[in-house]
């Protein structure tokens, strides 16, 4: 492995940093300390190496068998927020979107308040096009910075990641190091309330104080996920210690000692019971990575 500033652990354990705490480890786990010791490490990486980018770990399932190559995780050094103009934020690609939602309500910016909802990072969401509450990545981003896999950084403007309902057209290995944000004028107070409304609908809404990887399936045109699966009638379904959730049936709940293995066969066994019961097909939203054991 190249030289770092930052660390570089062996071996490392991801189920302690995914939400539903189940998953193998990564071949190598990298926590850069800034950008550069990010683009060297990468430049100086086997390009045979496989990278991939880990936020918050909330919309994850890692496999059992662990991740090979290396997995970039992005941490303090990158959670940053500043203001770039009256309406508009640079936020690094580790900062959540509880922490890019409440320094633009300082600010007194209107319109991100819906990353409030987003349980994860810029460099989640900005991949994934992470959306709630009516709103959704393109309708506030200007331009992300990333780190492609051989290193060099890139700014891509909105246009370029050809943003589709939660997804992106970002190059396979690049990582989302910055992104910046445009609101609108907005009233402080106004903000903080509709940032209220929003946490109070997920709080009634949603199991957060589960070990859960938040919205599994994409809601399929004309209808939502979490309807079709409660219509097959698998509210509450379990496969050992991994259920549907009965609260919202579009999350999946690892209830103690769930595998990834079963969370995963929990989700396709959904899948093949919706598409039975109402031919619907639901695809995933959760990403899954790593190997089978």
């Amino acid at each position: 492995m190249p030289a770092v500033r930052g660390t570089l652990t062996a071996d490392a354990p991801l189920a302690p940093l995914v939400w539903f705490k189940s998953g193998g480890s990564a071949e190598w786990l990298f926590e850069p300390r800034d950008i550069d010791d990010l683009q060297s490490f990468i430049a100086a990486l086997d390009p045979q190496v496989p990278v991939m980018a880990l936020g918050l770990g909330s919309n994850l399932i890692v496999r059992d068998g662990g991740v090979r190559g290396v997995v970039v995780r992005l941490g303090k050094p990158f959670a940053t927020v500043g203001r770039v103009d009256a309406v508009t934020l640079r936020c690094g690609g580790g900062a959540s979107g509880i922490l890019v939602s409440s320094k633009a309500r300082d600010a007194g910016i209107a319109g991100v308040e819906f990353l409030r909802s987003i349980p994860g990072t810029v460099g989640g969401f900005v991949r994934m096009n992470g959306g709630a509450y009516g709103r959704e990545v393109k309708d506030v981003l200007v331009e992300a910075d990333v780190v492609l896999r051989d290193g060099a950084s890139r700014t891509l403007a909105l246009a370029e990641l050809g943003y589709t309902y939660r997804h992106s057209e970002l190059p396979e290995g690049a990582i989302v190091v910055s992104a910046t944000f445009r609101g609108a004028p907005g009233d402080p107070d106004a903000i903080q309330a509709e940032m209220d409304r929003i946490a109070d609908s997920r709080e009634a809404s949603q199991p957060l104080r589960s070990k859960t990887g938040g919205s599994t399936f994409k809601n399929p045109p004309g209808t939502k996920a979490w309807k079709e699966i409660d219509a097959a009638g698998l509210r509450g379904f379990r496969i050992g210690d991994a259920q549907v959730s009965e609260k919202h049936c579009n999350f999946l709940l690892n209830l103690g000692e769930a595998t990834s293995a079963d969370i995963e066969e929990l989700g396709e066994e959904v899948r093949r019971r919706v598409k039975a019961h109402s031919g619907v097909v639901l695809e995933w939203e959760i990403q899954r990575v790593g190997a089978k054991s």
